[in-house]
């Protein structure tokens, strides 16, 4: 019984941690965002009369690049927020593919993870092979197109 219980009061307290660390992150991510965002707008695009081609190339790239980041920030905001909404509902930590508890490490190094380590290397596994076989699958057809 004791036993259980120090148990329960070290993952309430790491979830504690987990939360902060995740609410941290997510204020400094959406500061981040609001701010590339309104930087963008200020920039505008329409003052590239006096920009040669390759010039213009370049701001275009750029401009890419920065709404990538900006994606991949709001992205990130998307899964941060979703952990929150698990830790309140009591499943934060567990792996959707096994049930088990996801490593402590792992949670630290990515609060929103949602596999277990060895559940997401068999994903990243089968994600690989869908693409090789759709790669192979698409050159065979283009194969068959030329030939």
């Amino acid at each position: 019984m004791v036993k259980r219980t120090r148990t329960a009061v070290a993952k309430a307290r790491r979830l504690d941690e987990l939360r902060t660390v995740l609410e941290s992150r997510r204020a400094e991510l959406a500061q981040e965002v609001q701010g590339s965002i309104r930087g963008v707008r200020s920039d505008g695009t329409g003052d590239r009369d006096g920009l040669d081609a390759a010039e213009s190339s370049e701001a275009d790239s750029q401009d890419d690049l920065g709404f990538a980041l900006i994606q991949l920030k709001a992205e990130t905001l998307k899964n941060i927020d979703i952990a929150l909404r698990r830790i309140e509902q009591g499943d934060y930590g567990d792996c959707f593919e096994c049930g088990n508890e996801i490593a402590e490490a792992r949670l630290r190094a990515l609060p929103f993870a949602v596999r277990c380590r060895d559940c997401e290397a068999l994903r990243e596994a089968s994600d690989r092979r869908e693409r090789s076989m759709a790669y192979r699958g698409s050159s065979g057809l283009f194969a068959d197109l030329t030939g």
